[in-house]
């Protein structure tokens, strides 16, 4: 499967893989001897920490460097006038009558508590390429879906500002 990514995630993650692999590991590693030099390792929690840190960061390593491996990159400029990529998009809501300011975001960036929505999203992938005024059903499954209305689009680009995701 293929990671649709912008340059900036691709960089950002070969900036986190250089870091963990330089700086990180070493550091991790020193702190596992460190830990295997206190003494029995059955009861060293201390050890057993370590090794599981030392794991995290293998394991963020790995998948780090399968996303770089699988990534295809995309543009992420679009017309003045729909909603793209990184877009700060205002939405009226019309079951509660609220509005709401969301952004389209690639999928490392997402963070729907912060309103950052992912691009590949049933609710991302609705909303792109709408224009202002557009009314946009946005279906969560099979029986239930409810509509939003565009009310206002502020173009935005990849600049870097938006971390990516980690676990």
């Amino acid at each position: 499967m293929h990671n649709e990514l912008t340059e900036m995630d691709i960089q950002k993650m070969k900036e986190e893989y250089h870091y963990r692999l330089t700086e990180l590991t070493p550091k991790l590693i020193e702190n596992l001897q460190h830990a295997r030099d206190l003494g029995d390792l059955s009861e060293n929690d201390e050890y057993r920490s370590a090794k599981r840190e030392l794991g995290h960061n293998y394991s963020r390593m790995r998948y780090l460097d399968n996303m770089i491996r699988t990534a295809v990159v995309i543009k992420t400029d679009s017309a003045e006038d729909v909603v793209g990529l990184f877009d700060k998009i205002t939405l009226f809501y019309e079951e509660d009558g609220s509005e709401n300011v969301i952004r389209i975001v690639t999928t490392l960036r997402n963070d729907v508590l912060n309103g950052l929505i992912s691009k590949e999203s049933p609710f991302g992938k609705a909303l792109l390429g709408h224009k202002v005024g557009d009314r946009v059903c946005i279906r969560v499954n099979d029986s239930y879906s409810y509509y939003v209305v565009v009310k206002g689009i502020e173009k935005g680009e990849d600049d870097g500002s938006l971390a990516i995701n980690s676990y």
